[in-house]
């Protein structure tokens, strides 16, 4: 227990993470306090029905015939199931108080664990700072507050936490492979968190699948003279997490195939490329994830350009990554409330983080550091004033 509970792992450092994961929770939890019983939108209460008769064991959610015209060519039992499951035992009337606080804690439990897991991966890559500026631009963002606390969004928080492992459990699974221990064995806990993290964004939105050939190429850069082992260790995870998207249809083969069979896989309109409207779009939807975005994500877009230093791989893949969805927000443009959106946003947090911190460490770094403190703190304030409007 000494090993577990020393200062490396909960240290000074830690303690404020989570102070701000707090933070977090409350902003979700009086957005929650301010919704009016029986106002969720029909999708909600659909999505919810259905994965409470498939709990119940009267058919499979989104198929035909269980309330549904035809496929749900988007998601797979998984998305329904969860948002189900705290009801799902409980005669609660949809219109009470609280069943909205049950419907909802499943997503602000995936945001707060989104949060620990980007301020995890931001502070190994770049320090401290990189860290607190990502999960500060993180707690304070009305985008990631309001997809947590479902006010007017989707549940993609759960799918984003799940790409986002992902990404990042690949790229530690590809460190370790020059190991001089047999691979499979030495990285087996990796291949299930890989498999764990895979079916949770697959299985809630198909089109996530995406991220797999980016996964194998990160993962080939990487570990160039280890190319077989990476191929089998993605190969596993994503056996492992075809397995539990299968557990999900609770073991009917059959019905599991047709879902794979009439899944979309991308809802892309090539022609929304040539449209200045979309990438309008795009852009008010990053600014929409908080204020200091629409300065920070420029700036950090020239330096990584300009400056040869920022342009390493822990910023480089996470831009890559951001850049993948905003491209394909621009190619959907018509969605109202798109994944990619904050999917593009959750990664643009650390590639902006990474620059920042390298900034900090030049000569230049007080200034830069007083600057953004400066600008974190009216970041915070610009949300902390759009949360008391709700109230009123």
């Amino acid at each position: 227990m000494g090993r577990f509970f020393n200062r490396e792992r909960f240290g000074n450092a830690q303690i404020a993470a989570g102070f701000l994961l707090l933070i977090f929770i409350a902003e979700c939890a009086w957005v929650i306090a301010h919704e009016v019983p029986g106002t969720a939108s029909l999708d909600e209460y659909a999505r919810i029905e259905a994965g409470i008769a498939q709990w119940h064991g009267r058919g499979i959610a989104g198929m035909p015939g269980t309330g549904a015209a035809a496929f749900d060519r988007s998601h797979s039992p998984v998305w329904y199931l969860i948002a189900s499951a705290p009801v799902a035992s409980f005669h609660i009337p949809p219109d009470s108080l609280l069943w909205i606080w049950l419907t909802r804690a499943p997503y602000v439990l995936f945001g707060t664990m989104l949060g620990g897991s980007l301020w995890y991966v931001s502070r190994r890559l770049f320090g401290n700072a990189g860290g607190f500026i990502a999960l500060g631009l993180y707690c304070f963002s009305p985008t990631v507050i309001r997809t947590g606390s479902l006010w007017n969004a989707q549940p993609h928080i759960g799918a984003v936490w799940g790409m986002f492992g992902a990404v990042f459990t690949a790229i530690a699974v590809s460190h370790t492979l020059y190991a001089p221990r047999e691979v499979v064995l030495w990285n087996w806990r990796r291949i299930v968190l890989l498999a764990v993290s895979l079916a949770l964004a697959i299985g809630s939105q198909f089109e996530l699948a995406i991220v797999v050939p980016l996964l194998l190429a990160f993962m080939l850069y990487l570990a160039p003279e280890r190319k077989a082992a990476a191929v089998g260790i993605l190969a596993s995870a994503g056996s492992i997490a075809a397995a539990l998207v299968f557990c999900s249809y609770f073991f009917h083969p059959g019905l599991f195939w047709q879902g794979l069979l009439n899944a979309k896989p991308l809802d892309i309109n090539w022609r929304a490329l040539s449209m200045p409207g979309a990438y309008l779009q795009v852009s008010q939807e990053i600014k929409a994830s908080g204020p200091l975005m629409a300065v920070l994500v420029p700036a950090a877009i020239i330096g990584y350009l300009v400056w040869r230093r920022s342009r390493y791989f822990g910023n480089t893949a996470p831009f890559i990554v951001a850049l993948l969805f905003a491209g394909l927000r621009i190619g959907s443009p018509h969605a109202s409330d798109s994944i990619y959106s904050l999917a593009a946003v959750v990664f643009l947090f650390v590639f902006v983080a990474g620059i920042a911190a390298d900034m900090m460490e030049t000569k230049a770094g007080g200034m830069v550091s007083a600057i953004l403190a400066g600008l974190l703190s009216a970041n915070a304030l610009s949300n902390l004033i759009w949360l008391w409007n709700i109230a009123h």
